[in-house]
């Protein structure tokens, strides 16, 4: 199997997380009430829960629990009272799930300090690769 980078701020790149948030969102089920990808610079995702919290994640700090306060399709959301899920940056899909438990338990791998895995002007460190695994064979 071939190393393949995606060019950044491709189409491609932009939408390179969705799988992966995809994968998430169906593990978490009816607990999603709505999620969007947001913009760039960092790129990240929203997943909003029907108990009125959300979920959010982005590249450099992984997933991120709060009460929702602001956001929408095209903008980063704001939270309140966030706690960060640990287990790194891409923590397999299967382990969100129990980690969001964790997170509003606030027990766990879960902490109120944000944790800076990578920095999303680092375009060529390799994370496009981590992410390519959750992408679909065409």
């Amino acid at each position: 199997m071939a190393i393949r980078h995606v060019e950044p701020y491709t189409d491609e790149w932009l939408q390179q997380p969705i799988s992966y948030v995809q994968q998430v969102v169906d593990l978490l089920g009816a607990e999603v009430a709505d999620w969007w990808d947001g913009p760039c610079d960092p790129r990240d995702a929203t997943l909003k829960l029907t108990d009125g919290a959300a979920l959010v994640w982005d590249e450099e700090s992984g997933w991120r629990l709060g009460a929702f306060v602001s956001g929408g399709r095209g903008r980063h959301t704001e939270l309140s009272g966030v706690r960060y899920l640990g287990h790194g940056l891409l923590p397999r899909p299967q382990r969100v799930p129990t980690a969001l438990n964790d997170a509003r338990a606030g027990v766990g791998a879960s902490s109120a300090w944000r944790p800076c895995y990578r920095s999303h002007r680092n375009c060529r460190d390799g994370f496009d690769i981590a992410l390519d695994f959750y992408t679909p064979a065409p």
